[in-house]
């Protein structure tokens, strides 16, 4: 699959969860995040993209997007934000430098890691609100090829927990949230 298609997909995927949300305080598969914590992550995430496609490093932005971003209206700031990002990645070249906390790498791999986010975290949106999050096998199955020989490395390093074991039928959903330490049942307790 294409990388800005993929992007455009997970962005569009997260923004549908966004709109489903009733609950800001519901919990959500992320562990230790409620529906509002895990878009205001993503909030965070989107409002770094201006900065660092700009050549910016992560010193330079420092702590100006910790803390509450969402005030009193968590769906506005999640659409502004997300509009800011699709805006700055407008004619990103592929090997741009971007200077992320742990190394400098090419816009590519940023964009890549951007997309697995918003898809994965989409999907934990989605599943907090009791709604299918509309990800496709292609795009879940993009995504699994692309970060399968790193989640080793980012469980390690405490990103994700560490991977769910899944039935050999499970469909590519499935393999990819739970490669990512999520339970592909999970479902919000009522």
């Amino acid at each position: 699959m294409d990388l800005r298609t993929a992007h455009d997909r997970a962005r569009d995927v997260f923004d549908r969860a966004a709109h489903r949300v009733t609950d800001w305080t519901a919990p959500t598969p992320c562990a230790d995040w409620s529906t509002r914590d895990l878009v205001n992550h993503l909030v965070s995430e989107q409002l770094w993209v201006p900065h660092l496609v700009g050549g910016e490093t992560v010193e330079q932005v420092g702590d100006r997007y910790d803390g509450d971003l969402l005030g009193a209206d968590p769906l506005d700031a999640w659409t502004a934000a997300s509009a800011v990002s699709r805006l700055a990645w407008d004619g990103v070249p592929d090997e741009l430098p971007v200077h992320l906390s742990h190394a400098t790498v090419p816009a590519r791999e940023y964009r890549w890691q951007m997309t697995l986010d918003l898809a994965v975290h989409g999907w934990d949106l989605a599943t907090a609100t009791g709604h299918d999050p509309g990800i496709g096998d292609d795009l879940a199955q993009a995504l699994h090829a692309e970060f399968a020989d790193q989640v080793a490395d980012w469980v390690e390093a405490g990103i994700f927990a560490p991977p769910v074991p899944v039935p050999d039928a499970a469909g590519p959903l499935a393999r990819l949230v739970a490669l990512l330490g999520r339970d592909p049942g999970w479902r919000p307790s009522r």
